[in-house]
């Protein structure tokens, strides 16, 4: 039988589009875990969704992302919430990265995983939800979203790359796809 190391918070990070909800609610599934999506808690928490926070001004989003990363942490790490399911598995929005405190604080905390996308994919991905809605998300609201959105992946690809425990390719189809290949990778760490 295959052994797992399985980590006891697991956090998700990767471009916007690359899966991290999906693709954390399938593992959580897989290994009977607790999964938070970090933008789901922001709009809990303020009532308000992170674009519509964003609109407001990114660094009221940045504050508001950063009190979600804390009192999600506090709840987590409370003594009293024993009935989550361990291992905690936690989506976060396409940005965190340019966070650098709540970051800073996930990566503390738990196991990065960056599901790394292709920029091209990941442009597709965001062209195809923009056109079904007929909104740009806010960041990419320039004279050249495309090229905003490139130079923006590039640069948080390394960020990525360099705060990760584990990178698994978001090309992999489905979600549970997705899950499965992380608990592969998670096997060849058991010597």
């Amino acid at each position: 039988m295959e052994q797992y190391h399985i980590p006891s918070i697991i956090i998700l990070v990767g471009p916007k589009h690359s899966g991290k909800t999906s693709t954390g609610r399938a593992l959580a599934n897989l290994i009977s875990g607790t999964f938070f999506d970090l933008d789901n808690e922001i709009t809990r928490i303020y009532g308000k969704s992170p674009r519509e926070l964003f609109n407001e001004g990114e660094q009221i989003f940045r504050n508001a992302e950063l009190e979600a990363v804390q009192k999600l942490l506090q709840l987590i790490n409370n003594k009293d919430t024993s009935y989550l399911a361990k291992p905690i598995i936690v989506a976060t929005g396409g940005g965190i990265v340019d966070n650098f405190k709540a970051i800073t604080l996930l990566q503390q905390t738990g196991f990065i995983i960056y599901l790394e996308l292709s920029s091209q994919t990941a442009w597709e991905r965001i062209w195809y939800t923009a056109e079904r809605s007929g909104d740009l998300p806010p960041f990419l609201k320039t004279e050249n979203p495309e090229t905003t959105h490139r130079n923006l992946h590039v640069r948080r690809s390394q960020l990525y790359r360099d705060l990760a425990n584990l990178i698994i390719d978001a090309e992999i189809e489905p979600p549970e796809a997705r899950a499965q290949e992380i608990l592969k990778k998670l096997s060849q760490k058991i010597p």
